[in-house]
């Protein structure tokens, strides 16, 4: 059997182990979990549609079909359609992965406005004290932690934690509505599950809750099960397009989210793409 024979028969293998993990235990494991999150749905078309290249003419058309197959099941579980609404009166909240390269002038530039609440995660410092000053009606806060926080309205920090799970949570509250900025660490060497569940361990109000941030997760993952079940997800309510918001405009992997608490009234959800991060980033519309 040569290279190429050898080649074709481990991918093939390799595609049919992404594809029953992604559809059966996701990411219940470690292993499985590095598979899953590895794997999302438009790298495993991607592969089928690569074997073509070594497959015979009489076969391909099987792979063609679960591509097909695998394509639409993603297309409908990401693609997000809602009616347009007035936001004209609305709190615009905004949430962006800064890439640790970017400012809140970058984040400025990219919204085209400044919103009444802006969360930057992975935030650089650069200008950091000169934004303030030409801003110096507004407030601002830049934890150690590279979260930064912006707001037309006072800000009052209640806590900032780096759990021993690798997750940074800065509770902040303004215009009568807790905050909660969050960081997962990318580091896969790290499981996901205590580390979304150190999140929730965090949250000690019950009302007004917007837990939003960097979760370094997919939204398909097992571990969402209770936010999913205590919170709104702000794109899957009131989104448009795909929710995937990294990598460089590629919808390759949901890890950014806005999860609301369900006494808040979610408007509108929008994501902008942005070359000047490898995540996108997320506009909400909460009603006053």
């Amino acid at each position: 059997m040569n290279i190429r024979k050898y080649f074709k028969k481990a991918l093939q293998i390799f595609l049919i182990f992404a594809i029953i993990v992604h559809f059966t235990i996701k990411d219940m494991f470690y292993l499985s979990a590095l598979l899953f999150y590895g794997t999302p749905l438009p790298m495993i078309v991607l592969g089928l549609l690569f074997l073509l290249l070594f497959t015979e003419a009489s076969a391909r058309k099987y792979y063609i079909i679960v591509a097909l197959v695998i394509a639409v099941i993603w297309f409908n579980r990401s693609y997000t359609t809602s009616p347009n609404v007035d936001t004209t009166n609305a709190i615009e909240v905004v949430l962006w992965n800064a890439y640790r390269v970017r400012n809140f002038e970058d984040a400025f530039s990219v919204n085209k406005s400044t919103p009444d609440v802006m969360i930057l995660i992975e935030c650089d410092e650069y200008d950091y004290q000169k934004i303030k000053e030409k801003y110096k009606n507004y407030h601002f806060e830049l934890t150690e932690k590279s979260v930064g926080i912006f707001s037309k309205m006072p800000i009052k920090v209640h806590s900032k934690v780096k759990t021993k799970d690798h997750v940074v949570v800065v509770h902040f509250s303004t215009k009568n509505t807790n905050f909660y900025a969050i960081d997962v660490s990318s580091d896969l060497r790290h499981f996901r599950e205590p580390m979304l569940e150190s999140i929730l361990s965090e949250v000690k109000t019950d009302e007004k809750n917007i837990i939003l941030g960097d979760f370094n997760t997919p939204f398909e993952s097992l571990f969402f099960e209770t936010f999913k079940k205590e919170y709104q997800h702000a794109f899957t309510e009131k989104g448009n397009g795909f929710r995937e918001t990294w990598f460089w405009n590629i919808p390759l992997l949901s890890l950014d989210h806005i999860w609301v608490s369900k006494d808040l009234e979610i408007l509108k959800t929008e994501k902008l793409v942005t070359w000047k991060s490898d995540h996108s980033m997320l506009k909400m519309y909460l009603k006053k």
